[in-house]
């Protein structure tokens, strides 16, 4: 048995389910009557999604069907940065979405103060854009699992558990 037990905090989405989720919002506002004229177009890329569509209006009906789409598949809402909606040429509007992926350096040393707060024994480690949580007891790394499910309304990022040894 290991002298050691960890895990990692890590901040992933499954890129194909985003992927089918912009899908399938592209073809729900493709035969909507109050977006079927509007020429709205989700254009996905590795690191953001840019919303072009004629109105503010119809730009928050966009947002509402992605958001319902990809709370269907499974992806937290949390991994959506929007940008600020702006104006385009020919009287469109245009927003860009920042997708979060992986925890900044700021927000693990966030967590890591939260854990060490509630449990002083534990030694959080930042290691690049996810965070080793360590601890001879298992008890106390599922102890530190469950605060932070509890603590995820605080956390701007979604959080998910992996290589727990």
């Amino acid at each position: 048995m290991p002298a050691e037990n960890s895990f990692d905090i890590v901040s992933e989405f499954d890129h194909q389910e985003l992927v089918n989720a912009v899908d399938q919002a592209t073809r729900e506002i493709q035969t909507r009557f109050d977006l079927k004229d509007t020429r709205t177009t989700l254009e996905l890329s590795k690191s953001e999604l840019v919303i072009t569509t004629d109105s503010e209006l119809s730009l928050r009906s966009v947002r509402d069907i992605l958001e319902t789409k990809a709370l269907r598949r499974q992806l937290s809402l949390k991994i959506f940065a929007y940008g600020p909606p702006e104006d385009t040429s020919g009287g469109r509007v245009r927003q860009v979405v920042t997708l979060r992926r992986g925890i900044d350096s700021e927000l693990a040393k966030k967590i890591a103060r939260m854990v060490r707060e509630r449990f002083p024994r534990l030694q959080p480690r930042i290691q690049g854009d996810t965070l080793r949580v360590a601890s001879k007891s298992r008890d106390e790394l599922q102890a530190v699992i469950a605060y932070l499910r509890e603590q995820e309304a605080t956390i701007e990022v979604p959080l998910q558990f992996t290589n727990y040894r």
